[in-house]
């Protein structure tokens, strides 16, 4: 006879809301489920297994008495607000998992006697952005008008990240959670976040957002990592929300991606918004964005704006992923300065080969096979 046993209906209500979920969904993948919460029956083992499985939930977490709180460990700005405070789970979890990886890594680079990153925090309670903007040029050696130097905008995007991660930032580009390809995080749910830390800050990306945006949340995390703030936003309609920071955030990033006497003197031959995309490398959004901040379009044009490039095929184009490379993927999912970092920590026998599939999301074959063929 299978052993059956007393949950909380608290903690499986509680369980059923982290996930983001409803009852009714949840009985249908589980039909004895109304039954646990009405008392009729209880759940076996293995049907509690089943169920924390289905919701992401830690095994134990069903056996106490009341929900534990789970707190972000950082802010979440949402450009509209709502009552509901706790944010995605997808989102909640890879916070985590780069926080993870951000604490080992900062305890390596202390521990090998790595110096401190003098821009982290530079410019803590400060905003004049115009100073701002050319610290980080600076910086990451770029000149204002850099990205015309391209082509287009993923040599950009790629030359831009190169100088990033070249100047002691790791950034991260993913759509999922770890690996698992099941668990996608959505762009209207987080655009990105950054993690603020004097040895290593970390930036995610989101992936799936159109490739030519991502420029302009990189900028963003820029920006919050000079001014010493960490956070994550959703940044929907590439509106930020309303707070003094991520205002700031959004000035500086627009200043240093689009600055307003680069764009005042184009404007004087090139009205096409799509031209003029092309010439700083970022979405036609973003330009019409720095458009609306010097008064160029009205919030009314801009929205009509954004919401008809929204739907384009182009905007659809652009959200592809780039398939088929799995190696080439993770090398973006967890970046190759990270990797290398991880794999130099495993050859020195400061890192057990255990933890740092841990801290790649990878084991096996797998992970060994990147490390070896696929790293540099």
């Amino acid at each position: 006879m299978k052993t059956e046993i007393k949950i909380n209906n608290n903690i499986l209500i509680w369980a059923i809301e982290r996930a983001g979920s409803n009852i009714n969904e949840i009985s249908e993948k589980i039909p004895a489920f109304t039954n646990w919460l009405s008392g009729k029956k209880n759940p076996t083992l293995k049907q509690l297994k089943t169920f924390a499985q289905k919701l992401h939930l830690p095994f134990g977490y069903l056996f106490l008495e009341n929900p534990p709180e789970e707190k972000l460990p950082i802010p979440f700005f949402r450009t509209i607000k709502t009552d509901q405070e706790r944010v995605n789970l997808n989102v909640y979890e890879t916070i985590l998992i780069i926080q993870q990886r951000q604490k080992w890594l900062s305890d390596y680079l202390r521990d090998s006697e790595y110096d401190k990153l003098d821009f982290v925090g530079k410019f803590k309670n400060e905003n004049n952005i115009e100073e701002i903007v050319r610290s980080i040029r600076t910086t990451l050696n770029l000149s204002e008008n850099w990205a015309n130097e391209f082509s287009n905008w993923e040599k950009a995007k790629e030359h831009f990240t190169q100088r990033i991660e070249d100047s002691g930032i790791i950034v991260n580009f993913s759509s999922i959670v770890g690996n698992n390809t099941h668990r996608k995080i959505n762009v209207e749910e987080c655009r990105g976040f950054v993690l603020v830390d004097e040895y290593v800050p970390f930036m995610f990306i989101n992936s799936a957002d159109s490739k030519s945006a991502q420029i302009f949340t990189l900028a963003h995390e820029l920006a919050h990592i000079w001014i010493g703030q960490s956070a994550g936003f959703d940044f929907r309609q590439l509106q930020p929300a309303d707070n003094p920071t991520e205002i700031l955030c959004d000035k500086i990033a627009a200043e240093f991606l689009v600055p307003e006497k680069l764009l005042t003197s184009i404007l004087k031959d090139e009205q096409n918004i799509e031209n003029i995309a092309r010439k700083f490398k970022v979405s036609q959004i973003v330009i019409a964005r720095r458009l609306l901040d010097i008064g160029k379009l009205s919030r009314r044009e801009f929205f009509e704006f954004y919401n008809d490039y929204i739907n384009r095929d182009i905007q659809r184009k652009e959200k592809r992923e780039d398939g088929g490379d799995f190696y080439k993927t993770q090398r973006k999912r967890l970046s190759v300065r990270f990797l290398s970092f991880v794999n130099q920590a495993v050859s020195e026998n400061k890192l057990l080969i255990r933890d740092a599939y841990v801290l790649t999301s990878m084991k096996g074959s797998t992970y060994h096979k990147l490390m070896k063929e696929h790293l540099y």
